[in-house]
């Protein structure tokens, strides 16, 4: 009978060592889980969540100093007008109501980044006349900022044409009614401008009924350093 005793007692002991093992492994993993998610939860509440840069004017990319963030969106058809943004400040637009049917143009002091003057001339009843009046007031040191909207070229002759070419335009001698143009110019450029948009208007691929698709530039252009 002797030995039914000891079997009972290793029996009893079998069982308190099973129950410790779990135990200790239950509450060390749950030591651990809490250890780890305190470690995660405070690394979370540590991390830094980097803020939205604002690009000016909307453009997608910031430029670097010394430079004009600017964009320009050509009017829609007859129906909605253009706007000219340079430095994050609307220029031109509907909204500022200094906008019209044909070229809009901006004047901008190319190292400072003023507003001289603003114009927009109806190129299919207007007269030219004004148009050449508006770009007398181009100096050393002005950029030109252009945006078309309906038709910016039925009354353009030669000579206006010519001036454009002048800024650094590579498409004025070749626009045509109803195109989509828009350009950044300087007075005295040396070579062609790179911020320049045209789409001809044709009846095969016009986005609109009688008008090609809206354009849209942006970039950045060097201030004139003196």
């Amino acid at each position: 009978m002797r030995w039914i005793g000891i079997v009972r007692i290793l029996v009893i002991l079998f069982t308190l060592l099973t129950t410790w093992y779990f135990a200790e492994t239950i509450f060390s993993a749950k030591w651990e889980v809490k250890s780890l998610r305190h470690i995660f939860d405070k690394r979370s509440d540590d991390a830094v969540v980097p803020e939205k840069t604002h690009s000016k004017c909307g453009n997608e990319k910031n430029c670097p100093d010394n430079y004009f963030a600017f964009k320009i969106i050509s009017g829609a058809a007859s129906v909605v007008g253009p706007t000219i943004c340079l430095e994050d400040k609307i220029l031109m637009s509907s909204v500022k109501n200094n906008i019209g049917r044909g070229l809009n143009m901006a004047l901008v002091n190319a190292s400072t980044g003023e507003l001289k003057h603003t114009g927009h001339y109806d190129m299919y009843s207007g007269d030219v006349k004004d148009v050449k009046l508006f770009l007398e007031k181009m100096t050393d040191g002005t950029l030109i900022f252009l945006a078309s909207f309906d038709d910016p070229a039925t009354k353009l002759d030669v000579q206006a044409r010519e001036l454009f070419s002048s800024y650094g335009s590579s498409f004025a001698t070749k626009l045509g009614f109803r195109d989509s143009w828009t350009f950044v110019g300087g007075k005295g450029i040396k070579h062609k401008s790179p911020f320049e948009q045209h789409i001809k208007n044709d009846k095969e691929t016009n986005k609109y009924d009688g008008w090609p698709e809206v354009l849209e530039m942006e970039g950045c252009i060097p201030r004139k350093m003196d």
